[in-house]
């Protein structure tokens, strides 16, 4: 047994992470450049470190899971968010209960509830917002942001849901109370149900083929029938049909 298989044996019993749900070449290169530069000469050593202090593990999981995101990411999607999707879940159900998966720092779920009050005004609708990284969900809680995070908010709407105070910006606390984060590990943890959108974009793209499959049948158990899974610009769900889904518009499938 290789010590890198060793090394995602021990974290999984550790700390319930299943890397090998990751694809092995991609995440072997990013662990192998990471103990480079903390200067670790091998993953036991590596794994001794990263269960000697909780701020390790947060680290590490920060760095896997890529915590890059902006708010309207992937510009012209949101557009058809905004112009057909949400529009069309309004008129059939008139409340909805949404799901933004592997939130990371909160740009997605807010963006959500941003267009949402755009388009219905006062109305309560229901907002999840999930991660693995509980650090993340604390700084996504705070809602607070660089300007490279909100470069594609149009200038009324920064001007109206942010306020800038020493060259940060807070997002509003109106928006700020239409989300819910909680900690949720899309490999190992329960789907809740009864969504009728599920935003999961460009986290599955570090998943292998099995582990993407997975994901997305569970995704399509939790929308109700008519429900939307958006996903990223750089992904695509090859086998869509076979888990109940039709092609909607380019990163948009509907549950049929």
């Amino acid at each position: 047994m290789t010590d890198f298989i060793r090394f995602k044996e021990k974290i999984y019993h550790s700390f319930g992470l299943d890397l090998n749900s990751y694809k092995e070449n991609q995440l072997k290169r990013r662990l192998d450049n990471l103990l480079a530069r903390k200067q670790y000469s091998d993953y036991q050593a590596f794994y001794n470190y990263l269960t000697s202090q909780p701020q390790a593990w947060h680290e590490f999981l920060d760095y896997l899971t890529i915590n890059v995101s902006e708010f309207f990411r992937d510009v012209k999607m949101f557009q058809t968010l905004e112009t057909k999707v949400l529009p069309e879940l309004m008129r059939q159900r008139g409340s909805l209960k949404i799901w933004s998966a592997a939130c990371s720092n909160g740009c997605e779920p807010y963006s959500i509830a941003i267009i949402l009050e755009e388009i219905s005004p006062g109305k309560r609708h229901h907002i999840d917002a999930t991660d693995i990284d509980n650090t993340i969900l604390r700084a996504a809680a705070a809602g607070v942001y660089s300007g490279d995070a909100v470069r594609n908010v149009p200038k009324d709407r920064l001007i109206k849901y942010f306020s800038q105070q020493q060259g940060k910006y807070h997002i509003a606390g109106s928006i700020k109370g239409k989300v819910s984060f909680k900690q949720h590990n899309l490999l190992a943890d329960n789907y809740p149900r009864g969504y009728d959108l599920i935003a999961c974009r460009n986290v599955t793209i570090y998943f292998t083929r099995e582990a993407q499959d997975k994901v997305n049948q569970k995704f399509a158990q939790s929308l109700n029938p008519g429900g939307y899974l958006f996903i990223g610009g750089s992904e695509t769900i090859f086998n869509y049909a076979d888990l109940g889904f039709e092609k909607a518009a380019p990163c948009f499938y509907r549950k049929k």
